[in-house]
């Protein structure tokens, strides 16, 4: 009788490790939809509801995350471990977290996301590239895919899976905040940008279906095109207006690069925080579910902005409940919460016990959640790689930025005539003014969404400043004289044989940028007057966008739109010392006034100061 109980217990036990070892979710030889099917019908309400929930690291621990089964973790901008975090820091908070997630009883692993829009920004010395804007000045497709590739090995150097870029926003008024984080005015080029998304994620097969995310292994990440739709159209370009448009023309001018990125397999689309003719696009259920999952056969997950649901109610979260409801069935399937998690799962737990909120939209959403996280192998590869620390400001991506920065450089002007010009400058001069509180400063020279939030002023992380580049350049006989404020006697008096005159933007990011004047920041236009009036100059304008400086431009002798280089200072000293060409295009109109505002290439009354597509450029001068 022993030995049958023991024979039972014996062939029990064997039975229950059988069926552990064989669920077909956690076999990757299974079809993926046999994977998400079988995990789905395991699920409970609780954890499918935890899958849709996404929260800031500052509020997480493996414990949290274990207990409401969360979906995801981010880094909102400048939210670090530590300040300065090396590499291998980022990769232990992350894979603290992950095993949080896989103490689960289904061990379903949480994706980490980062705002990486211009490499690994948030990451102290990870390599700087420009802003988008100053990629679309390149018309480069192919370089921006290397960049894509170069920005998820660094993001993968710190354990991340999941970066919340390209935004393919089509910036058509200068005013908004976020417009350097729009590759162009025309819709055709940010079209053509949308390539980031084969380097980020991996180039799709040859047998891939159209509109199912890709991401191709563990040196690859999870890729957002944001902010879906219409981001860049809102009124006076204020940051999350409304967009007053028709439905042809939304989907004539700021639809196309999404229908590029869903056959490019991107992974995820977030929804803007702005509206279209006056119903908040976290709302939008024609536009999210009817159109977006259903007639263009997106199959990945769509995420909220940053407490992007609470925005649908004035004030924020004056209705939490409508907010949880609306969205969701709108068609949203992760939410950015970032904070109060437990606020939103006991609302959307409430709204599906109530039968407000449908099982299959619950369903649809946590299949879609299912779907990259399979799609992406983290089930077989949940933790982050310490090996790949190496690949954080890699000396081969920081001469990638380096190129980008050369070919994003506009020269709207050399020389008073054509037969004065004076770029490329000479490397041999007795002495040489380099004058303007942007030429010996990373943080300005990156913009925002840099290290932290907003951004900020100093030398906030590894890089060459253009003066330092300026330097390095220059024939060591050169003295280089560096003067933030130079008065107009010391110019004079100093016998420069000419000037560097580097001003622009302070850094901002999203409303804190919306500006209604666009003048160029003091003290940019009193250092112009007092160089440029009194010694050969060039100015080099960092900024996100065009500014008003048609009262400036006769006094000069040749003017750089320079937008938001990035960390890697040496591609404007490789282009003003003749190194390499000129090459760059404006990728915006560059107004006289803001009065013509807003003004883009192809309207009826087009005056610009500079038209679309303009860019002088030069020869070489290295044999």
């Amino acid at each position: 009788m022993a030995r049958m109980q023991a024979l039972c217990l014996f062939l029990l036990l064997w039975a229950s490790i059988g069926e552990a070892e064989y669920f077909k979710y956690q076999d990757p030889e299974q079809r993926l939809a046999i994977r998400i099917k079988d995990l789905l019908e395991r699920m409970t309400l609780e954890e499918k509801i935890g899958q849709m929930t996404q929260i800031e690291r500052k509020v997480a621990t493996p414990q949290i995350l274990k207990d409401y089964f969360i979906g995801s973790v981010l880094s909102g901008g400048g939210s670090v471990p530590q300040p300065q975090a090396a590499p291998e820091v980022w990769v232990n908070m992350v894979n603290e977290f992950q095993r949080g997630s896989l103490s689960t009883r289904l061990k379903i692993p949480m994706i980490y996301g980062i705002d990486a829009v211009h490499g690994n920004n948030n990451v102290f010395n990870a390599t700087i590239f420009p802003h988008n804007v100053g990629l679309g000045a390149t018309r480069d497709p192919e370089l921006v895919k290397k960049i894509g590739k170069a920005t998820a090995l660094e993001v993968r150097a710190t354990g991340i899976h999941y970066a919340f870029a390209p935004c393919i926003a089509v910036c058509r008024d200068p005013r908004w905040g976020r417009c350097y984080e729009s590759y162009s005015e025309d819709p055709k080029i940010v079209q053509e940008m949308t390539e980031i998304i084969p380097g980020l994620q991996g180039d799709i097969p040859a047998n891939g279906v159209k509109g199912v995310p890709y991401v191709a292994g563990r040196k690859k990440v999870a890729a957002c095109a944001k902010h879906y739709v219409g981001d860049g159209g809102t009124q006076k370009g204020i940051n999350e207006n409304d967009t007053i448009i028709s439905r042809q023309d939304l989907l004539r001018i700021h639809m196309p690069a999404y229908y590029n990125s869903i056959i490019k397999g991107v992974s995820t689309i977030m929804v803007s925080y702005s509206s279209w003719n006056g119903i908040k696009m976290h709302a939008n259920r024609e536009l999210i579910t009817d159109f977006l999952k259903n007639e263009l056969k997106f199959r990945g997950f769509v995420i909220s902005d940053w407490e992007g649901i609470d925005r649908i109610t004035t004030p924020p979260k004056a209705n939490y409940t409508y907010s949880v409801e609306t969205s969701i069935n709108a068609g949203i399937d992760m939410v950015m919460v970032p904070n109060d998690y437990e606020s939103f799962i006991g609302n959307l737990t409430d709204l599906v016990n109530k039968n407000v909120i449908s099982m299959n939209r619950i369903d649809d959403a946590v299949t879609r959640i299912l779907r990259v996280k399979f799609s992406m192998g983290l089930f077989e590869n949940p933790y982050g790689d310490l090996n790949l620390y190496d690949q954080l400001g890699k000396k081969k991506h920081r001469k990638l930025a380096r190129k980008a920065v050369r070919e994003s450089l506009v020269l709207l002007k050399n020389g008073k005539s054509p037969q004065e010009t004076i770029i490329p400058l000479a490397k041999k001069a007795s002495r040489i003014l380099v004058a303007g509180i942007h030429a010996d400063n990373i943080g300005l020279q990156c913009g925002g969404w840099t290290i932290d939030w907003q951004g900020q002023s100093g030398n906030i992380t590894g890089g060459t400043t253009i003066l330092k580049a300026i330097k390095s350049t220059v024939d060591p006989d050169t003295l280089v004289i560096h003067a933030q404020f130079p008065s107009v006697s010391f110019v004079i008096e100093n016998d420069f044989a000419y000037a560097i005159v580097v001003v622009g933007e302070s850094p901002y990011a999203e409303t804190n940028g919306d500006n209604l004047n666009l003048t160029l920041p003091a003290p940019g236009p009193s250092i112009i007057k007092n160089v440029c009036e009194n010694v050969k100059c060039v100015v080099i304008i960092i900024s996100g966008r065009p500014l008003v400086i048609e009262p400036y431009v006769p006094m000069i002798d040749a003017l750089v739109a320079a937008w938001l280089p990035g960390s890697e200072g040496k591609g404007v000293s490789d282009v003003l010392f003749g190194d390499y060409g000129f090459t760059g295009k404006l990728p915006r109109t560059w107004f006289k006034s803001v009065d013509q505002l807003p003004m883009n290439v192809g309207d009826e009354h087009y005056d610009p100061l500079f038209p679309f597509g303009f860019g002088l450029t030069t020869e070489s001068t290295t044999v």
